[in-house]
Parts: structure tokens; sequence; C-alpha cells
């Protein structure tokens, strides 16, 4: 296959992600809503690991119509993201990033946001048939993930490992805070016999 075949097929796995973005796009009173697009050198559909932040960060809604929700944005959240995510050896091919609550929250994260953003993740991971473990990054993001578990109809049972949000602001026991986060990354990495 050439290179530009695989760009293709790479393509492909993240436009219908970016298809379901589309649909978070329109709030439920039809205004429309901040929403970045999915990140085109993750693994897409393919993914085998889903990371899992609360919302959009400030540096990412800047972006405004350019966004992405990668470890590439600028800032130290992605930084801090990215640097563990090397550190644990986890390829940049085998993970999804993404958000509980897609969407921008402005002010405090409520609990109607997380419920909304438990159904949408329901979407999300009916379109990632292989993943074999979730990493939530924060209180809020596993919590939804609980939530989806023991609300949802008939949820999906995949591993869920949790690590401290990488946030600067979540700076005590700095050093803590990265060694969880590369081991979370390691375990969520190992592959699972069939």
């Amino acid at each position: 296959m050439s290179s530009a075949e695989e760009l293709a097929d790479e393509l492909a796995d993240v436009r219908s992600l970016n298809a379901l973005a589309e649909t978070w796009r329109t709030a439920p009173d039809g205004s429309r809503r901040f929403v970045p697009s999915f990140d085109p050198r993750s693994g897409g559909t393919s993914s085998r690991v889903l990371v899992l932040m609360q919302s959009p960060g400030p540096q990412t809604i800047a972006a405004a119509h350019s966004a992405v929700c990668s470890e590439d944005n600028p800032g130290p959240t992605a930084a801090a993201f990215r640097a563990a995510r090397i550190e644990s050896g986890l390829a940049r091919n085998e993970y999804l990033r993404w958000n509980l609550i897609p969407w921008e929250v402005p002010g405090r994260v409520r609990p109607a946001d997380i419920d909304e953003g438990r159904r949408a993740l329901g979407a999300l991971l009916e379109a990632l048939p292989v993943l074999d473990a979730i990493v939530t990054y924060g209180t809020v993001a596993l919590d939804g993930v609980m939530r989806h578990l023991t609300l949802d109809e008939h949820p999906r049972l995949i591993p869920v490992i949790a690590a401290p949000h990488p946030s600067p602001a979540n700076g005590r026991h700095r050093a803590e805070q990265q060694r969880r986060s590369v081991q979370a990354l390691q375990l969520a990495a190992l592959k699972r016999p069939v």
C-alpha cells in the first residue's frame, strides 16, 4: 500500500468520527456550539485506547474552526499528556483522545452536562469497534464513564483506568501525577488475548 493510500485510510478512520462530532455541534435547543474535530493523526475508528478528558480547554476553544482534540495542541495540559503518552510507549495510531463533554462548557460543569456527555460517549463507543480500554483523566471524565456503564440500557463493558487530570491547575504531587498517567497508559496499551 502506498503512503497516499495509507493516509486516505487514516483520514477515513477519522472522517466518520468528524461526522459524529458535527451532530454534537447542534445543541438540544437548536443553537450551535463549539466542538473540535478529531485528530487525523490518531487511530480514529481503529483505536484500541480511548483517552477521555473533561471538555475542550481554552487553548482548543481559541483555535475556533480549526480546532482539533489533539496532544499537539498548545498549552501545558496537552504537553503533559504527550510526554506521558510517549514515555508509556502507547503508539499515536493506537489511541483516540476526546472529551466526555465534546462541546465548550462555559463556567462550571453541571450534572446535566455530564449526563448529556455520557450519552455522546455511548455514540462514540459504538464507532470504536476494537476498543480495549478507556483511560479517564479527571473526576468528570470518570464520573461520565461510570454513569454510562450504570445508566445505559445495554452498555459495552470496557476496562476503565482512571488517572489525575494533567492540568497545571492540578499541580499537587506533580511527579506522582505523571507516574500515574504513564502507568495508566501502559496498562491500557497491553494487548489483550482474543
